[in-house]
């Protein structure tokens, strides 16, 4: 039975950009996370080692959210790399980082990027 663990509006304060003066001012970020993973084994045993652990998802986003990122693509893609090697079930995860009130000159809520990708296609990138 497959199943997707979603965490959703992760806030955090970091120094991503490619100006300058963003990785020095730093700017405000939500993430948004989704990992489709099987969920047979884990409605049977009711154990935390059977699941996608939350706490680890979190973990593993705040940390790399801390490595300063002139882009936000190579970001996400440190991110999903580690979910590949901590979550051996994960078939498949989208991520999107949105920057809040990005400096483009004029009134903007946000931009954002998303990345989908599937275990496959991760191996198939380290081969």
């Amino acid at each position: 039975m497959r199943g997707k663990v979603k965490v959703n509006n992760m806030e955090f304060y970091a120094y991503h950009g490619h100006f300058a003066e963003e990785q020095v001012v730093g700017n405000q970020f939500r993430v948004n996370t989704c990992l489709e993973t099987d969920f047979s084994q884990v409605v049977k045993t009711d154990e935390l080692s059977d699941a996608i652990d939350y706490q680890l998802v979190y973990r593993i986003i705040k940390e790399e959210m801390d490595i300063p990122s002139k882009l936000l693509e190579p970001l996400a893609n440190r991110i999903i790399d580690r979910f590949f090697k901590s979550f051996p079930g994960l078939f498949k995860t989208s991520l999107e980082i949105e920057k809040m009130n990005p400096p483009l000159g004029g009134k903007i809520e946000s931009v954002s990027i998303a990345i989908t990708k599937k275990r496959k296609d991760w191996a198939e990138q380290l081969a």
